[in-house]
């Protein structure tokens, strides 16, 4: 009998009815075999997100109030898995990648993420990505995907609800004050829509902003406030 962790996928959405059947497919095809569920997280979308996740066998919740921070720990209170595996809906992980997560978790590394690249082909985002695979907490964001121990998640306390922004970066500090983390050799590719929705220099230069006014110390509604007017989503 396989007595492997088992991996619940939490996914965070709001009206993303074009990607998300494609994702749930990708992971289905993607995954090694210790993949217990997929949970998908509405925020209240107002397309057939929900209804997408659901035909391609997703359990979905309807999160009690949106935003990121706190669909994703809806998510996990509601997983069954020992393992939780935190994945944007448009970020496809590499295959076989639970395997890899097992493996991490077996040599001690209670949490983890992938490096990054884009679906793009452009110059300053392979330069932007190519800065994923260094330690830094500083270089952690959620588009790299986050799995962790289930104990080591509770312990911390989830996701800081209190975030609308910069939650990634957040957890991932409180994370590496628990357990060692680990830094796959191998990449998720995410779409880079945004980047051609607010170009590719200026939706960085808008996130290199928000990141040193976080860091500053600046309050979430000062950021939030900051985010909706720089950027277009």
């Amino acid at each position: 009998m396989d007595d492997q962790p088992r991996i619940s996928v939490i996914i965070p959405v709001i009206n993303e009815e074009k990607q998300i059947g494609f994702l749930i497919d990708h992971i289905k095809r993607a995954e090694g075999g210790s993949v217990c569920e997929m949970i998908v997280v509405d925020g209240g979308s107002r397309d057939r997100t929900v209804q997408v996740a659901e035909e391609r066998g997703a359990i979905v919740i309807t999160a009690k109030k949106r935003g990121r921070a706190r669909q994703m720990n809806e998510g996990a209170a509601a997983a069954k898995g020992e393992l939780l595996y935190f994945l944007h809906a448009d970020t496809l992980p590499p295959n076989q990648f639970d395997r890899e997560i097992l493996s991490a978790v077996k040599k001690g590394y209670g949490a983890g993420c992938f490096r990054l690249r884009f679906d793009m082909d452009h110059a300053l985002l392979r330069f932007y990505a190519f800065f994923t695979r260094f330690k830094s907490t500083l270089l952690r964001f959620g588009d790299q995907s986050l799995y962790a121990e289930r104990d080591v998640f509770e312990k911390i306390g989830g996701f800081d609800d209190l975030l609308t922004v910069m939650e990634d970066q957040k957890i991932v500090r409180d994370l590496r004050k628990r357990t060692p983390f680990y830094i796959s050799e191998r990449e998720v590719i995410t779409s880079a829509r945004r980047y051609k929705e607010n170009g590719v220099i200026r939706l960085q230069l808008a996130f290199t902003l928000i990141w040193f006014l976080y860091y500053l110390g600046v309050p979430q509604a000062g950021l939030v406030e900051l985010y909706n007017s720089l950027i277009r989503s």
